[in-house]
């Protein structure tokens, strides 16, 4: 019989099992501790004795079952449940007393300690070998897992794992060499430099991470070491999670991404938090993307007097707006929250918007950040990215909108793509406005990737390896500098508080990260093999698919060297080349009539002629205006062939 099939007998059958074994050893145990206890056995057989068993039996039952033991879980019994049965035992050698005294009228020292201790072994014994059987049974269909940290959340994880039916701990490894060769629940701890015999004698499938209080830091070096390893890394939630009872020791997940790349987070300045915040009215378009939604959640931290969310999706701003009343209600936030449904290429309804809620702060997301997206839609592209903060900046001017804040990319310092072109014409039009008289400061924010954002490889390639490959990567040499989205947003919230007007701020993203070894380290850490020419059986393989329409091998965050820090080490404001407001309306202006006509290879020219640094390495390839060009293409060649045979048809008419 398996496991499962005796685990899965109703509880009822499970008690009258419990039931009946006892109704078999309460009796026994009274005939052996007379056998033992007394040198005339002939008492054994008057009527008496009949009387002292039964009446033992009987009110023994009914006090074993006041006490739970036949409610308890045996494969789950502990110290409790020896207290519980030394205690029924002990009850029952009273009752044995007390009938002994009325059916004999004398009571035998010797019997009851004879039947105290065989009771015990018979009750307490019985129910702690079956325990056992059960867990060993368990253990063996359990997959072994081996717990890194052997401190109080290591031995927690312990005990909870070898009550749950999936992971059996084998053994424990730390750093600290004071707590090495030590024992936990009885395993021993090891050293880190014994992982791979640990892996191999016990045929572990998982290293489990028990080290919720370690920096980033620290945890990616202890991921470098087990990468390498063919088993899969999981973790225990975080300690703060596991402080506020949200979560549970037991439930383990997936490493983040984050925890790859080592980086600890900086502390928020409170002071900078607040700034453009606190009290105030505050507007987030694109309030539904990556970027958008998480400024929300980080906003309502910081007590706004109102929040206004803007999106043109209605599913996104739909989720956010849900989740911030959710959020709003369980912590008792007293701020106003709208949620409109609008495009900031609507000039007037933008303006409205900011005028009629007393827009004080605005931090402007929305816009289209998908590089290959843009490049096959580039007129739309064009539109939402320019014009929306165009519209979105001039309707803050106009309604004395107090800071105003676009969120940029590290793709608008010597772009490649239109996306980047866009975002860094953005940028210049900020920089323009901020040249006139007027109460709005005007700043931007520069920064790289951010993991799990839309479009982001992380979830791309998690996805890919859990359907089993391939992988994808555009580039062996292609590298990305990546921030978390809570980061992200921290300091854009912090570097709006430190703007003066045009400000340029580039923040710190640490170093770059090599796309195809993060995919590498992935395809790792969830217990697999790379397959490659030197390693054919492996289990998941990478293919390059080459560089897509607009995109760069790398990225960078400063257009040249002049950048002075502030008083946020992770914030730094960049000193940049900006136009006279007067020529930057002259081209928008030329660009948005190449906008009206669908004209991408005006557009494009004129985005080159912007001084944004806009240098293409491919040819147009917007959908709409590549087969506009070949359908009119054909057209013309058709009509010169028809060409051709009506003039040889004429010179044929007049020979």
């Amino acid at each position: 019989m398996r496991l499962q099939e005796i685990t899965s007998i109703p509880r009822g059958m499970k008690r009258v099992i419990m039931l009946s074994t006892d109704f078999i050893l309460l009796p026994s145990a009274i005939y052996i501790a007379y056998l033992v206890g007394r040198s005339n056995l002939n008492d054994i057989l008057v009527p008496g004795f009949a009387g002292v068993a039964l009446t033992t039996c009987l009110i023994t039952f009914a006090m074993f079952a006041s006490l739970g033991l036949y409610r308890a879980v045996i494969r789950f019994m502990g110290e409790k449940a020896v207290i519980v049965v030394v205690e029924g035992v002990s009850l029952s050698a009273g009752v044995l007393l007390f009938a002994q005294f009325v059916f004999f009228g004398k009571i035998e020292v010797p019997v009851l300690v004879a039947y105290w201790a065989i009771l015990l072994v018979m009750v307490g014994g019985s129910r702690f070998v079956v325990r056992s059987i059960i867990n060993s049974w368990a253990r063996k269909q359990k997959e072994h897992v081996i717990i890194y940290g052997a401190g109080s959340s290591g031995m927690q994880l312990v005990s909870a794992l070898r009550k749950g039916s999936e992971y059996e701990p084998v053994a424990i490894v730390d750093d600290k060499r004071s707590l090495q060769k030590s024992t936990v629940d009885g395993i021993r701890v090891s050293s880190p430099r014994k992982l791979m015999a640990l892996v191999e004698k016990y045929n572990v499938s998982h290293v489990l991470l028990a080290i919720p209080s370690a920096s980033q830091t620290r945890r990616a070096e202890i991921l470098a070491l087990i990468e390498p390893l063919p088993v899969k890394v999981l973790t225990i939630p975080g300690l703060v999670d596991l402080v506020s009872g949200k979560s549970q020791i037991e439930e383990v997940r997936e490493v983040d991404v984050e925890e790859l790349l080592g980086r600890d987070p900086v502390a928020p300045d409170k002071k900078l938090m607040d700034s453009c915040i606190a009290g105030k009215s505050v507007l987030v378009t694109g309030a539904g993307g990556s970027i958008g939604s998480e400024l929300c959640r980080q906003i309502i931290q910081l007590k706004p007097k109102r929040l206004v969310l803007l999106d043109v999706c209605e599913f996104g701003l739909y989720a956010i707006e849900q989740e911030v009343e959710s959020n709003k209600s369980e912590n008792d936030f007293e701020f106003e929250l709208i949620a409109l449904l609008g495009n900031v290429k609507d000039s007037l309804h933008t303006k409205e918007v900011m005028t009629t809620f007393e827009i004080q702060t605005v931090y402007h997301a929305a816009a289209y950040k998908h590089v290959p997206m843009v490049e096959h839609n580039v007129v739309e592209g064009v539109k939402n990215n320019v014009f929306g903060t165009l519209y979105a900046a001039e309707a803050a001017r106009a309604s004395d909108v107090e800071t105003f804040v676009l969120v940029s990319t590290d793709k608008a310092v010597r772009p490649t793509s239109v996306m980047g072109a866009t975002k860094r014409l953005a940028e210049l039009i900020l920089q323009g406005l901020s040249q006139l008289t007027g109460d709005t400061t005007f700043c931007m924010v520069r920064f790289g990737n951010v993991l799990g954002s839309s479009g982001s490889v992380v979830p791309l390639f998690r996805e890919q390896i859990k359907k089993g490959g391939p992988v994808t990567v555009t580039h062996p040499e292609i590298i990305r500098y990546f921030m978390t989205i809570p980061e992200a947003a921290q300091l854009v919230i912090q570097a709006s508080a430190l703007a003066e007007g045009g400000d340029v701020f580039v923040l710190d993203m640490g170093q770059t990260v090599k796309i195809s070894e993060l995919a590498k380290k992935m395809i790792g850490l969830m217990g697999l093999e790379l397959k490659t020419d030197e390693n054919p059986e492996g289990d998941i393989e990478i293919q390059y698919s080459g560089l897509r329409p607009g995109e760069k091998l790398f990225e960078e965050l400063l257009i040249g060297d002049n950048v002075i820090g502030t008083e946020h080490p992770r914030i730094m404001r960049a000193e940049e080349m900006s136009l006279p407001w007067e020529d930057v309306t002259g081209l928008l202006s030329s660009i948005d009539d190449a906008c009206e006509k669908l004209d991408c290879e005006k557009v494009r020219e004129l985005l080159i002629r912007a001084h944004a640094g806009y240098d293409p390495h491919d040819d147009i390839s917007d959908f709409a205006w590549c087969e506009a060009s070949r359908t009119k293409a054909l057209k013309v060649e058709s009509a010169q062939v028809v060409s051709v045979f009506s003039k040889k048809e004429e010179k044929s008419g007049v020979a």
